[in-house]
């Protein structure tokens, strides 16, 4: 497989599925290109319906093998009320083997609950998946509220990482703190994804990330300064007085608000909201307290989503699934550990030459000197 598919590729998978698809975007290492990645790779799929309901029981008709036991013979009422109910309102089907020869994990979610993470960060899940580039596949109806709402939530992300960022920054350092924003939490990095995720994502999709970002930092220009380079190491400056912070907080998704109102309310001060957003933005741990904040509402979602992956991918699929990312993982820190060894092997080896010529320059020193 190669490792990186194409959209003509991708869109070709959709004629397997139910045609009532409202968006459908591709991420992860199948749709762009990741650092130290050398394994075939999962293609990643999200289909955004209307109705969930409906849309389980045209597929189960379609691809019934696609659903774990005992799921597939309760029906698609109770697979609805599994995604529902548990979780970041998502239902994976993975390591399903395609006819064009793929295999392909995708989720399902609804319309209402997408617009929901995108606008007020419920679970930072999906939210956070385009916080970083995708691959559109079916692009939203420009009479949803879907095109708004996926816009606003870059718009928040950038909020967010200013909050989190230093006054001075490198662009790169700008990136890699939008994209870890759903991973900051997520207890699968604590074991069983790579520590570089970050860096694995940004450093390969430099160039997308700025594609994405370019009009949504438009409206920032009162507040941060990233200058036009191609050098992405040059240094960006923001305003980091408690005014700009003040104008971050409000602007940010409602339940960040509501759990930095909550984490600030402690004792007799007020819990006004406004109140509290102005005394947090004077605090010189104000990106610490945020930081809290979103890590509490990634670890609750990354924790129950995984969870329902039990159920939703059956035992073994899961087993196989959690293996395949911890083979991953420990390939990933090995080829690390290799590099590191050899820089080291390197530098031993500088320093060994270099105290050679230092050692025949003294002694040609001496000589002369004889």
């Amino acid at each position: 497989m190669e490792k990186v598919v194409g959209v003509h590729q991708l869109k070709e998978l959709l004629k397997n599925f139910p045609r009532n698809i409202k968006f459908c975007f591709a991420y992860g290492s199948a749709a762009f290109k990741q650092l130290n990645n050398q394994s075939n790779n999962m293609v990643d799929l999200i289909f955004v319906v209307r109705n969930v309901n409906q849309w389980h029981a045209e597929n189960l008709k379609l691809n019934p093998k696609h659903y774990a036991q005992p799921l597939r013979f309760f029906g698609h009422k109770a697979i609805t009320n599994v995604q529902e109910k548990w979780g970041a309102k998502i239902y994976y089907n993975t390591l399903v083997q395609m006819s064009e020869g793929y295999i392909v994990k995708y989720g399902v979610i609804s319309e209402i609950s997408l617009i929901e993470d995108l606008l007020d960060w419920t679970d930072i899940y999906l939210a956070g998946r385009l916080h970083k580039p995708v691959k559109i596949l079916v692009e939203p109806n420009e009479y949803s509220q879907l095109p708004t709402a996926l816009v606003q939530n870059l718009h928040s992300a950038v909020h967010a990482a200013l909050l989190l960022l230093p006054q001075h920054f490198t662009e790169v350092d700008f990136y890699k703190k939008i994209a870890g924003l759903s991973y900051n939490g997520d207890f699968r990095m604590t074991f069983g994804e790579n520590k570089e995720k970050v860096n694995n994502i940004v450093l390969p999709q430099l160039t997308y990330f700025k594609q994405l970002y370019s009009p949504i930092l438009q409206h920032f220009e009162n507040y941060v300064d990233i200058p036009k380079s191609e050098k992405m190491a040059v240094t960006c400056h923001q305003d980091a007085s408690p005014t700009a912070k003040i104008h971050h907080l409000n602007q940010l998704p409602r339940i960040p608000q509501v759990k930095l109102v909550r984490a600030w309310s402690q004792g007799p001060r007020s819990k006004d909201t406004e109140d509290c957003l102005r005394a947090i933005a004077y605090d010189p741990d104000c990106g610490e307290i945020l930081e809290e904040c979103l890590k509490e509402i990634v670890w609750r979602s990354s924790v129950t989503q995984s969870l329902k992956g039990i159920i939703t991918a059956g035992f073994m699929k899961s087993v196989q699934y959690s293996v395949a990312k911890v083979m991953k993982m420990l390939q990933t820190n090995s080829q690390i550990t290799s590099l590191s060894k050899l820089e080291s092997n390197q530098s031993k080896v500088k320093s060994i030459v270099e105290g050679v010529k230092n050692q025949a320059q003294s002694k040609e020193t001496a000589k002369r000197m004889e």
